[in-house]
């Protein structure tokens, strides 16, 4: 990368004005050269019309306008509770009924722990698709629908493990 610094005292131009604007997710960033100084501008973009579903979502989600997430940052939300549902089911359906009794121990604390995992499983649904939502990911309705499904499990779980503590 060079500069008018770098360059011969004849290619300079003195006063000439570059400006670089560049467009990342959801921020606008504008740097002007003159004479050899940068100035850096960078603001929110504007915020794309929204149909009244994805307004709907949104109120729904408590989402503030104008904040913004990362499409990285919905992905990472995402994994994370993936992982939380994925360890919620080997310890429920593994280890629990089936490690644990071979070895005498870990009687009737299943539905203590899938409770538990279960509602933290819930609440990280929930955070990743408030990331989608805030990222404008484009597929946030494909996650909406998939997270919904599996909250929805999630729920009839946590029924079942209540009626096993309490019968």
């Amino acid at each position: 990368m060079s500069t008018t610094a770098d360059r011969p005292a004849h290619d300079a131009i003195d006063g000439a004005v570059t400006v670089e604007t560049t467009f990342t997710d959801n921020t606008v960033t504008e740097n002007t050269v003159t004479d050899n100084t940068v100035t850096d501008k960078t603001a929110e973009a504007p915020v794309p019309p929204r149909s009244s579903l994805d307004r709907f979502m949104r109120r729904l989600l408590i989402l503030p306008e104008g904040k913004t997430a990362t499409a990285e940052e919905a992905r990472s939300a995402f994994q994370k509770s993936l992982l939380v549902s994925t360890c919620r089911c080997l310890l429920m359906y593994i280890i629990f009924p089936f490690v644990l009794p071979l070895v005498g121990i870990a009687r009737g604390v299943g539905p203590w722990i899938g409770l538990v995992i279960g509602l933290l499983a819930i609440v990280s649904i929930v955070f990743s698709i408030r990331r989608f939502w805030r990222a404008d990911h484009s597929k946030r309705w494909h996650y909406t629908i998939f997270g919904g499904a599996i909250i929805g499990f999630l729920i009839f779980l946590a029924f079942k493990d209540s009626a096993d503590l309490l019968s």
